[in-house]
Formats: C-alpha cells, sequence, structure tokens
C-alpha cells in the first residue's frame, strides 16, 4: 500500500483535507445561486424571443422589455424537454409569456419559473 510522502509543513492529512474541501466547493462557485433574483417581484411579461440558446447549465434568451434587452434564464435542456417544451417550440420571433422573477441588483435579466408558448404552459423550476 502506498502512502503520501510526508512533509513537515504540509502533513498528509491537511493537504488531503485541503484539496478535498477545493473539489467541493469549485461546483458551488461555478454554479450561481437564485439569492440575486427577487422572489417577491413576480414579473409576467408577454414578448418576442431572440437570441435564443438551447443550452445547459441553463437555456437562455433575449427579450425586449421596459425600453432594454433583458437576458430570460430559463432551465436545463432535460428538465424542459421532459416538461414538454422543445427546441422547436422556443426559436426566434417566437411570442411567450413569461413568469419569473427580476434580479435584486437592477441588471435587466430575469429567472423563469414558467413559460406558455403556443397555448402551452411550461412549469421550469
Amino acid at each position: 500500500m502506498h502512502s503520501l510522502p510526508r512533509h513537515p509543513r504540509y502533513p498528509a492529512g491537511r493537504l488531503l483535507a485541503a484539496t478535498l474541501a477545493l473539489a467541493a466547493a469549485a461546483p458551488a462557485v461555478a454554479h450561481h445561486g437564485w439569492g440575486s433574483y427577487d422572489a417577491g417581484k413576480t414579473l409576467v411579461v408577454t414578448a418576442a424571443l431572440h437570441e435564443v440558446a438551447w443550452r445547459n447549465p441553463h437555456g437562455l434568451a433575449k427579450i425586449d422589455y421596459q425600453g432594454k434587452t433583458w437576458t430570460v434564464v430559463l432551465a436545463p435542456i432535460q428538465r424542459m424537454e421532459s416538461r414538454g417544451l422543445t427546441q422547436a417550440m422556443l426559436h426566434e420571433g417566437v411570442n411567450a409569456k413569461l413568469e419569473g422573477y427580476p434580479r435584486r441588483d437592477g441588471t435587466p435579466e430575469m429567472r423563469i419559473e414558467r413559460i406558455t408558448v403556443d397555448g402551452k404552459t411550461v412549469e421550469l423550476r
């Protein structure tokens, strides 16, 4: 059995613990939290989508709202598809009713909870 080399300043246990802590923290840093959105201010907007990106970790689109271009944060692809929302339904120019929350810091971005396209409503969260 092999053991980690011992170093007087960095005992193997400390080095291993530090490595594991960094590895565990990496996914949390890579993925944003939802705390930056204001769940107390529900927005309901019907607008034409543009710049639709069907990708992970979240689908994205842009809309024009209140004189600004807003980023629309959707759900992961697998969740959208499993709930009946397909890539063919979300395309440039399609009108969608979007229900979600704006960012707290005033950035023109909203996290979508539910979307209605062509009369079909899909829960995204």
